[in-house]
């Protein structure tokens, strides 16, 4: 095996998750937690691996006020206070966590002017977007068939 060719890593708690292998080896290598394996190598994660960092990230998206910022931001940037308006009942410091996971995450910027009151602005970044739309999707589908679902509850 060359020097700087990446090596097998066993599987491990990241299940299935892959990183670039030799392009001689016909077979995905696994990654691991391990610092052999960068994450930034990881090419797809497992949602079904118990510690597959994916699941955070789902966790930040799906969650009530995840999804409810990353639709509020397609309509352009946001203050704070603004972001809290539209979404209708929010706590302040729910509202901030969830600010803080997705801007960790890559989807939200966060750009803080240095003037007094304090100004924060807060927009998608390209990757956010392109969650965003997905979520959209999602969150059209739901009002759009909201009477039915209803139904379906009622029924149940």
């Amino acid at each position: 095996m060359k020097k700087d060719a990446p090596h097998p890593v066993p599987p491990t708690a990241l299940g299935d998750a892959t990183v670039p292998g030799n392009p001689q080896d016909s077979t995905a290598l696994r990654t691991s937690a391990a610092p052999s394996v960068p994450t930034a190598l990881l090419l797809r994660g497992n949602l079904f691996a118990e510690k597959c960092p994916s699941r955070q990230i789902l966790t930040h998206v799906t969650s009530r006020w995840g999804v409810l910022i990353l639709v509020a931001l397609l309509d352009g940037t946001h203050r704070f206070s603004e972001l809290r308006r539209r979404i209708g009942g929010v706590s302040e410091r729910m509202l901030s966590q969830t600010l803080q996971w997705l801007e960790a995450d890559g989807f939200v910027l966060r750009i803080a002017y240095p003037v007094v009151p304090p100004h924060v602005e807060y927009s998608l970044t390209p990757l956010g977007r392109e969650i965003s739309e997905q979520v959209r999707q999602l969150t059209d589908w739901i009002e759009e068939n909201l009477g039915r679902i209803r139904g379906e509850q009622a029924a149940g």
